[in-house]
């Protein structure tokens, strides 16, 4: 295998739907609800096994410092989109990229709600058998039938969409960064998310292409892993209308992800589509 398909396969594992027993990707800003003129927040960016504790890697992000040697051998930076409330686009400060995590500083010179998000191209990836071997492959659906061999076996192609989005209010909440791209998997919050409390349900609308998802697996597991032999972990599935409610147990910040994964109304050569939705949620006391 090639050094190029290498990166794209590891690029596109950063951002794949975790496992309970995998690494996962987050961001975690220093705080989500803010007060005062001219507030700031830190945000971290790694990949590991604890939530929101840095024993892994770091998540490089476009924009945010200048990675290492042993970091960049292993991935390319990933797309960092950030959005004040007017919607206007914003630009991470005082970034660095460490070896366990990346970090930025913004600026919320807006009073009202934030976003930021690193969302995925869509990505095709193939297994499959060839003299006896498994084969992995990488590119343009289009250029599948010229690049894989004829004669290879057990061919097996999947698309992967991937979406990581995190909210910070300064002020008054407002909800114009909540506007829905029609692509993958979304989320439109009921309940707006930097307005939770522990002991308060929270209702949550997933939408895949802009449609009401039901039926996903959602997955609320609370930080601090590292140091509870209970994983904590909450698991949940959407309604008919793509919603799923959420009581908070305890305060503190969450980690949540929805997975959607389908064979159906698919046109061949693929056999699968996935994708995948993450943030990372603080709760507060009532």
């Amino acid at each position: 295998m090639n050094r190029s398909i290498t990166l794209m396969l590891l690029t596109t594992a950063l951002f794949m739907s975790l496992q309970a027993q995998a690494h996962r990707a987050w961001m975690l800003p220093s705080a989500t609800v803010l007060s005062g003129e001219a507030p700031w927040i830190t945000v971290d960016a790694a990949v590991s096994n604890d939530l929101f504790y840095f024993e892994h890697f770091p998540m490089l992000l476009e924009g945010v410092g200048t990675p290492g040697e042993t970091a960049g051998r292993q991935r390319q930076p990933a797309q960092l989109l950030i959005l004040a409330p007017d919607g206007s686009r914003l630009h991470p400060l005082n970034g660095n990229i460490g070896r366990l995590r990346s970090s930025f500083d913004l600026e919320l010179t807006q009073k009202g709600t934030y976003k930021l998000a690193i969302a995925s191209e869509a990505r095709v990836s193939a297994s499959y058998m060839l003299d006896g071997e498994r084969q992995r492959w990488m590119g343009d659906l289009d250029k599948i039938t010229e690049e894989i061999p004829a004669n290879a076996e057990s061919l097996d192609v999947t698309r992967t969409e991937n979406r990581m989005e995190v909210f910070v209010t300064s002020g008054n909440l407002t909800e114009s960064v909540f506007s829905i791209t029609g692509q993958g998997l979304e989320l439109q919050p009921v309940t707006h998310p930097n307005d939770l409390f522990s002991g308060e349900p929270a209702r949550f609308q997933f939408l895949l292409d802009g449609q009401p998802a039901s039926g996903l697996d959602v997955t609320v597991v609370p930080g601090g892993n590292r140091y509870r032999d209970d994983l904590g972990d909450m698991h949940l599935q959407t309604n008919a209308d793509g919603i799923v409610e959420i009581l908070w147990p305890t305060p503190g910040m969450y980690w949540l992800e929805a997975e959607y994964s389908s064979s159906e109304g698919l046109s061949p050569p693929l056999n699968r589509r996935r994708a995948s939705y993450s943030s990372t949620l603080e709760v507060l006391a009532p």
